[in-house]
């Protein structure tokens, strides 16, 4: 540690040996945060100095993000490192850290490090958090800088030499921690923007980004600083104005200490840091917060019960600001997929209108292959509901399937941030067939809400909450509709085919062999269809039941090829609007071939 060494000696008041209590009370945030968010009171698990076990941690992670206040009182973060042990304990509740720092931009440079710092009764609170993500380990750490400085080095760029006390510290567990390889890097910075409202490259980082680190103070007495991980663009951007950007990200299912949104519920300011581990990018940003909790929350992020809603104040992105890089590794097997926001053009599951009590009746179940079902339900409540042809429905299957509150569930990762809620789009047309009460849906069991559903009995009155109506794809044309499916992507059309003239359809519609009793249910229920379909079937090998409704289909009229659908199966000239349904791969394909055409499509996210 070079120089640091001399501070090793340094006798201060923090240095005691014994301590007149072993506990850190919670403060009136945390407990207010406790109480709205039903948590059972325990006692606070921070350490009130550096444990063996932190003090260890520290000095094998080769990174450390740092938290402190500016002078105008606002949090800002940053994050040093690029090797293991550029950070030590040097003595008892004694840190020291020796590491290449960006002297221009660096916000926690600039508040620690220039000007005249105080001495170490009234040093400047620093939190931090040690981190590995290589092997998913995490140490929070509180404190007060004894001392700091800065050597002389090449332009933008210099040794940065710190000595703080540890007040607090608290291992994390290892949840949504994705996996990086950490080599170190010399920064060479240059300021791309210092503005409120976020650069377009600004935004591009953030709709990479799996990892950001968050400090936040209670008033002037303790800060906090930790690391929110999650798929790549689970911070969302709400707005990006002059003003400055609004951003939302949500709070997913945690040890529910709350330390961070209990800093926020007293102090509602954070500063933020967002490393781009591969160029060696950062972005700075500080700003107010308001946490978002229960139908607030879902109003704005659909599905979430908790988020924090960032209004950024000030910016700072830098070009290779980084003393280091990271290599990807394994995503956290607990990151849920990203939620989208309202406002945004592919957001699944957004709710519309239902009463406080709606509920869905399950009353009717078929089997139309081994994975997939029709479903059929009935609706009550108060106020009445209708939907159009081509919506969706949202279900609420919490009360059935939520197993209450687990920290770590290793054997379901996935499980701790679903909320059980799931859209379903609604295969039959309103009051057509069925009663105008009735909706019905087909789905491809997949997952455990629908696993669950193909378990019950339909004699048994299951009762699910009825969030409501969504959608708006809607198949319509005066002359020629095209239409692209796959497999199960049919479902969107078949509530609107009494709307169409099935003449004037030319539905293309991909399918594995294992769905062929789809086609055969479909085919039956609308026998002009086949006339006005391409039927692409792959993975064809028949067995005696598979062959006999082979041949039924095929006498139908369709067109059957026994193959992938390929980008000349699909005549341009047909029509101007395209529509389209279907997973992912196929998706992306279509949609690059139909290129210079309209392709109305709908997600298959759900």
């Amino acid at each position: 540690m070079g120089g640091l060494l001399a501070f090793q000696y340094l006798q201060s008041p923090y240095s005691m040996t014994s301590l007149l209590t072993n506990t850190v009370p919670w403060h009136e945030g945390e407990e207010r945060l406790h109480h709205l968010l039903r948590v059972p009171h325990g006692d606070n698990p921070t350490a009130p100095y550096l444990s063996a076990r932190a003090a260890s941690l520290v000095q094998q992670s080769p990174l450390l993000a740092l938290g402190t206040l500016d002078s105008q009182g606002r949090p800002w973060s940053t994050i040093w490192g690029g090797t293991a042990g550029f950070a030590m304990p040097v003595a008892e509740s004694l840190i020291g850290l020796q590491t290449q720092v960006d002297t221009k931009y660096d916000p926690v440079v600039q508040a620690l490090l220039t000007g005249n710092q105080t001495d170490a009764y009234t040093g400047k609170m620093v939190s931090g958090l040690a981190i590995d993500l290589e092997n998913r380990r995490r140490v929070k750490l509180y404190g007060r800088m004894v001392k700091g400085s800065l050597s002389d080095g090449d332009e933008g760029q210099a040794q940065a030499q710190v000595f703080v006390h540890i007040e607090e510290s608290l291992g994390n567990c290892p949840k949504y921690l994705n996996k990086k390889h950490i080599v170190p890097a010399q920064p060479e910075p240059k300021l791309i923007s210092d503005l409120p409202q976020l650069s377009p490259t600004a935004v591009e980082l953030l709709s990479r980004a799996d990892t950001m680190f968050v400090s936040s103070s209670h008033e002037a007495t303790t800060m906090d600083t930790n690391i929110r991980g999650g798929p790549p663009g689970f911070m969302r951007v709400e707005s990006n104005n002059a003003s400055g950007a609004v951003l939302v990200y949500p709070e997913y299912s945690g040890n529910r200490l709350y330390q961070t949104l209990g800093n926020l519920e007293t102090t509602p300011l954070a500063g933020f840091v967002v490393p781009d581990f591969g160029s060696g990018n950062v972005l700075y940003f500080t700003g107010s917060t308001e946490i978002l909790v229960g139908k607030d929350t879902a109003a704005i992020l659909p599905r979430s019960n908790l988020a924090v809603r960032v209004t950024i104040a000030a910016a700072i992105f830098v070009e290779n600001g980084l003393s280091f890089r990271g290599e990807a590794g394994d995503p956290s097997p607990y990151n849920p997929s990203v939620r989208y926001l309202v406002n945004e053009k592919h957001a699944p599951g957004i709710q519309e209108g239902s009463g406080p009590d709606a509920l869905a009746t399950l009353i009717k179940k078929e089997n139309i292959t081994p994975s997939i079902q029709r479903y059929r339900f009935r609706i009550s409540g108060r106020k009445p509901l209708s939907w159009n042809a081509g919506q969706y429905v949202t279900l609420s299957f919490e009360d059935e399937l939520s197993m209450g509150y687990t920290h770590m569930r290793d054997d379901d990762p996935t499980s701790l941030n679903d909320d059980y809620v799931r859209t379903f789009t609604v295969s039959s047309y309103p009051g057509r067939d069925i009663p105008a009460d009735q909706f019905e849906i087909m789905v491809r069991r997949h997952g455990p809400v629908t696993r669950y559903l193909s378990q019950v009995n339909e004699r048994a009155g299951l009762e699910v909450p009825l969030n409501g109506f969504g959608g708006s794809f809607h198949v319509s044309g005066k002359s020629i509709v095209p239409y692209v499916a796959g497999g199960i992507g049919i479902t969107p059309l078949l509530a609107q085919l009494p709307e169409l003239n099935i003449s004037q359809l030319r539905l293309f519609w991909s399918i594995s062999i294992n769905d062929l009793g789809l086609v055969h249910d479909i085919f039956q229920r609308w026998p002009q269809l086949p006339l006005s379909t391409t039927l692409f079937i792959t993975n064809v090998e028949l067995d005696g039941a598979d062959r006999q409704m082979w041949d039924g289909i095929e006498s139908s009229g369709v067109q059957m090829i026994r193959r992938r659908m390929q980008a000349g199966d699909l005549d341009l000239a047909l029509a101007d609007v395209w529509y389209l349904c279907a997973g992912v791969a196929l998706k992306r394909m279509v949609l690059n071939w139909l290129v210079g055409k309209n392709v109305v499509y709908e997600d298959f996210s759900y």
